[in-house]
Formats: C-alpha cells, sequence, structure tokens
C-alpha cells in the first residue's frame, strides 16, 4: 500500500512487494544503512542501540529482522521491549547507548509500522544525519560482518517505564502532594497500546484517586482509530460521563501525544493541551530565567498570547519535532517549555522529545494547584479554532512557485516562509499556513481565527487565491 522515507526514518504498511511496503527485505536494508551511520561515528568501538517497540501486531515479526540486521552488521542492540517512545528516547542516554529505534506507525492505524531512529542524546536524527544515512542507502555502502565480529542482543532487565516514571515524579513542578489531594478520578483510553501500562502506573504515582482504563490491554487491536483526535474519542467521552471523572487522558499508540477530555464529556483541545502545561511551567519560572516558549507554524497562536502574558518570547518552527527542539536549544530563545499542537509537549527539564507522560503530570500538577474543573480551566484561555484544508495539484504542477506568488499577494501581511507560507493576519488575529506534501501532489491549508467560521472563511479565501495563481500559470 504505501512505503514513506524520511529523515526520521521509515514508515509502511506490513505485507506486499519489497520496495512498495514494509517489508523484510526494506527493514533490512535500511537497519543496516543505520548501522553503517552509527559505526562511522564510533570508529573505535562497537555501537549499542536501545531497542524498543509499541504494541502493535506486527511489533515483533519486525523487531526479529532488525535485531538480526543489526548484530549481523556488528551492532549491539539493547531490548528493552514494549516501551512508549520518550521512554525509549530518555533509556538511550540511560544506558549510555549510540542510538536508539523506536519500532511505531504513531497515530497511524494497525497496518502501519515504522523504524523511528535515534541519535546518543535520544534525539530524532538532524536533517544533515537523515542526508547521510540516505546517501548510504542509496549508495548501498553497509556491509556485514564476519562472525567473530556479529553483534549480540541484551534483553534489559531494568524497568525503563519505572526510570521514567521516577524521573518525571522528581520534577519541581509536579506536585503529587496537590494531586493527591484533588482526589481526582481519571478515565484513560490508551487505543491498545503501551500507553494502557503507562499511563495508569503513573497516574497511581501521582497519587489519582481512581483510575477507569478503557482500551489499556496492550493487543496491538486498536479498538478504534489511533489517532487522539475527537471523533476517535467517543468512548472516553462517553465514560466521563458515566464515572462522573474529573477528566478524560487519550494517547496515542507511542504515548507521544496526549489529548485530554472535559468533565463534561466534550473537548478540551488538542492544541490546548501544550497552551494549558506552558502556562503552569510559566507562571513557576522565576524572571530572572528565559520565559520562552516554541512550537511550529501550524500550532494555535494561543502559545503564543500565554507566553507573552509570562513576559517570554513566543517562537516558531518549521514542522517537525526535530526542528522545534533544534530552535527551543538555540542561545537566542533557549525554551523553557515548547512542543507541537498535536498534544505534543516537550519539556527540557526531562529531556527533548514529546512525551505525554511528563504532560500529563504537569497538567495534573496545574489542574491541582488551580482548584478549577477541566471546563472552568479551559475558559482561561485565548478561544480560536483551527481549520484544516487540502488543495490538490496535478502532479506537474510547480507548487514553489506558487507559494512564492502566494507571498507576493499577501506581501502586505507578515510572512514566514521557512516551511511552506505562513501569513499572519495581526489585525484579525488570524493566520493561514499553506504547506507542501512530502508525497503526494497536494498542499495543506491550514487556518486559524477566533471562530470555526472566521477560519474556514480565511481558508477559502487564500484557497481561491491560489486557485486563481494556479490558473493564470497554467
Amino acid at each position: 500500500m504505501s512505503l514513506i522515507q524520511s529523515i526520521s526514518g521509515i514508515r509502511g504498511t506490513i505485507g506486499g512487494r519489497a520496495g512498495e511496503n514494509l517489508t523484510p527485505p526494506d527493514i533490512v536494508r535500511f537497519a543496516a544503512a543505520y548501522a553503517c551511520w552509527l559505526c562511522r561515528r564510533t570508529p573505535e568501538r562497537r555501537p549499542r542501540i536501545v531497542l524498543g517497540r509499541d504494541a502493535r501486531l506486527s511489533g515483533e515479526m519486525v523487531a526479529s529482522v532488525l535485531k538480526g540486521t543489526l548484530t549481523g552488521c556488528g551492532v549491539d542492540v539493547l531490548d528493552i521491549g514494549m516501551a512508549t517512545t520518550p521512554t525509549t528516547e530518555m533509556a538511550v542516554t540511560y544506558l549510555s547507548a549510540d542510538g536508539g529505534v523506536i519500532l511505531t506507525a504513531s497515530h497511524n492505524p494497525v497496518q502501519w509500522n515504522a523504524l523511528k531512529l535515534l541519535n546518543a542524546s535520544g534525539e530524532f536524527l538532524s536533517a544533515e544525519d537523515g542526508r547521510q544515512l540516505t546517501s548510504i542507502i542509496d549508495r548501498a555502502e553497509y556491509r556485514f560482518v564476519p562472525v567473530e565480529e556479529l553483534g549480540h542482543v541484551t534483553i534489559v532487565q531494568e524497568s525503563m517505564l519505572d526510570m521514567h516514571i521516577d524521573r518525571v515524579l522528581a520534577l519541581p513542578l509536579v506536585r503529587t502532594d496537590l494531586i493527591r489531594e484533588a482526589g481526582f478520578t481519571v478515565v484513560v483510553d490508551a487505543v491498545n497500546s503501551i500507553g494502557g501500562e503507562a499511563i495508569p502506573q503513573l497516574l497511581e504515582r501521582l497519587g489519582v484517586k481512581q483510575v477507569v482504563k478503557i482500551n489499556c490491554e496492550p493487543t496491538g487491536r486498536f479498538a478504534h482509530v489511533p489517532e487522539p483526535l475527537p471523533e476517535n474519542l467517543q468512548m472516553l467521552s462517553d465514560a466521563v460521563r458515566q464515572h462522573r471523572a474529573d477528566l478524560g487522558i487519550a494517547v496515542d499508540p507511542d504515548v507521544d501525544r496526549l489529548a485530554l477530555v472535559n468533565n463534561d464529556g466534550t473537548m478540551f483541545g488538542e492544541e490546548y493541551t501544550l497552551v494549558a502545561v506552558a502556562d503552569y511551567v510559566l507562571s513557576h519560572t522565576p524572571e530572572n530565567v528565559s520565559r520562552n516558549t516554541v512550537s511550529n507554524l501550524s500550532s494555535s497562536r494561543a502559545l503564543r498570547d500565554v507566553t507573552e502574558r509570562h513576559g517570554g518570547k513566543y517562537a516558531a518552527s518549521a514542522v517537525g519535532e526535530v526542528n522545534v527542539t533544534t530552535l527551543m536549544k538555540s542561545p537566542d530563545i533557549q525554551a523553557v517549555i515548547g512542543g507541537e499542537g498535536n498534544g505534543g509537549v516537550i519539556y527540557p527539564a526531562l529531556h527533548y522529545g514529546r512525551d505525554a507522560l511528563v504532560g500529563v503530570a504537569l497538567f495534573l500538577s496545574h489542574l491541582a494547584e488551580q482548584r478549577c474543573t477541566m471546563l472552568e480551566l479551559r475558559r482561561k484561555y485565548p478561544s480560536y479554532v483551527i481549520s484544516k484544508n487540502k488543495i490538490s495539484l496535478s502532479p506537474s504542477a510547480d507548487i514553489d512557485r506558487m507559494l512564492a506568488q502566494v507571498k507576493a499577494q499577501y506581501a502586505s501581511e507578515r510572512i514566514t516562509d521557512i516551511d511552506g507560507v505562513r501569513i499572519d493576519f495581526e489585525s484579525r488575529r488570524a493566520w493561514v499556513h499553506l504547506r507542501r506534501s512530502n508525497t503526494e501532489p497536494i498542499v495543506r491549508v491550514y487556518a486559524e481565527s477566533e471562530s470555526a467560521e472566521s477560519a474556514d472563511r480565511l481558508a477559502q479565501e487564500v484557497m481561491r487565491t491560489v486557485k486563481r495563481i494556479c490558473e493564470s500559470n497554467g
């Protein structure tokens, strides 16, 4: 069905023909290239990588092929079994490894899987690292070692999840005392993946009074479409109302995205996960420390509003976690909190990776400190709505030329062009972001305004401009 290669790894559907789907030959080719890249970075010794996976049905098969390939290339594998993406990221540095591989297709359906690659810092590969890896694949420069140099697989006995939770609980801003005092009832929907173990364990150690679990058995047979969007969370909403819970928590299969449900069963808003957590972190950040934040260009302006209210500076990166973290680390930003509007919270005090566990701990600390309901907390933040659309173009369309013409058309507005074209209409407190797809001839059009109607109108306005430009270009 599909095979997609990017700097962060390879993703595809299981089965079918090699080169068109994620098959064992594709896994071997990609894993061998990664091994070659690692060996070049550690020429004086055998590299070690951490391997973690979500609960997908194909996980064991992919892991077996991957381990055989890596050891065949002279790489040692530290297998931590089923683990969240942020747990695997943290395990890389905890176990002093040289890299890591996470087997997860994130929010994609059950037939998908992927190899996500990490560097020695437990972070996704940079653009330059990705180019080096692609060059190795294209030139088939990888090689396999003789029998005396084969790598080894070690099953890590220590619980990396316990390590992860211990470090979350040790953060000064995680207030288990306030959470325990609040006596929260929380419903968790972990879509039958590893979050079904990770999130309830975290909640119990945080002192949550009652944890109601739905779809928490890590069978890999997802009870619903795994992306934590409102249309996929009806079971969670119903359970929150049924149990009269204080909130609902939803995570994706690898637990790097966090969506929340209000006490009445309505959505808190995936974009507002990061906004609320940032509000809490910034409110406890001393004045002599950076109060800066970062999210990507397609994320809500509400984070900017909250950041400026606390006296900080907001910056927007290109879409992609590695782009967010790179900007967060930059000397002129040094962001104290950041992430993506899809519910991805990045808290550098723990590590530079989207992490639903630290997001839950910080959010519950915030809610407990505020002594209010979820609905009351949501009303404290600016209200924006994002309209998501796309424009289908012919395969021969010159998208770069079209985007340049859009920039010229809206030159009187604030333009950002580090990732497609984003137009900020400051007088309307609104923006539109046009971004090309890497896999098909379409342009994604995101528009945000203070109501769904005005966001839709703005998106349609810009889309009509694009259509006119394309027609004039022939």
